[in-house]
């Protein structure tokens, strides 16, 4: 009895047929495991555990030396931690192995959840009162080093802070609010601490104000199509 509950939770995620071909599956309750790894010209195969939930999350745990402290990260941390030259499109240089062979996820069942969870969002993601969870970040000039804030409400806010990423010459006149240049003040300090989470104004980064790669962060013209490292030249 005990496995037949156990084998009916498994298949309300994915069937036996769609998993058959897989190496390394593990079920457990709303998610399954799956051996996942990336492959880098220069390191070799960087090899993990892929987690896949049935709300669309994924979760990769880095296996690629004995005692890696990476822990959990996701399928784009992983890509960039195995030191993938192309980075930034882990749905091709992710893989999984089906029947012997190195298959990217792009080209399984695996991203099924992922991809409905992105349509349903309405290109955006949303906290519980309805507001865009993206919280301000900061991005440093290339010639002062002075922090800039960026408010990341609208889509086109979200894009002004996607293009100053791929920028490294960005400079302070071209923050695309008011004009200003390298001879003005930087924000307080005081006031940087005021983010715009919709948790708490104080926030230093959680789930609720920081998005992790939605279509209102991600833009067809664009060829990184990952999820943006808002991390990047922010003070925590």
């Amino acid at each position: 009895m005990a496995n037949g509950v156990e084998r009916e939770v498994g298949l309300s995620i994915f069937s036996d047929a769609e998993l058959s071909e897989m190496s390394g599956i593990k079920r457990s309750g709303d998610q399954i495991e799956v051996t996942c790894g990336c492959t880098s010209h220069r390191y070799g195969d960087a090899v993990g555990r892929l987690r896949v939930f049935l709300n669309g999350d994924l979760e990769i745990t880095c296996e690629c030396t004995p005692g890696c402290q990476e822990g959990k990260l996701t399928p784009a941390a992983f890509e960039k931690h195995s030191g993938r030259e192309t980075a930034r499109k882990w749905k091709n240089n992710v893989w999984v192995i089906v029947n012997g062979e190195k298959v990217p996820l792009y080209k399984t069942v695996l991203l099924k959840y992922y991809n409905q969870s992105s349509k349903t969002s309405n290109g955006s993601s949303r906290s519980q009162n309805g507001r865009v969870v993206h919280r301000d970040e900061f991005f440093r000039c290339s010639r002062c080093s002075k922090e800039r804030r960026f408010r990341l409400r609208l889509k086109e806010e979200c894009r002004a802070y996607h293009d100053a990423l791929a920028d490294m010459d960005w400079k302070c006149s071209d923050w695309p609010y008011d004009k200003i240049t390298c001879d003005d003040d930087e924000e307080r300090a005081s006031r940087k601490v005021y983010r715009g989470c919709t948790r708490s104004p104080t926030c230093k980064g959680c789930t609720s104000c920081v998005c992790f790669g939605c279509e209102t962060c991600r833009f067809s013209d664009c060829s990184c199509q990952t999820c943006i490292d808002f991390t990047r030249n922010a003070k925590a």
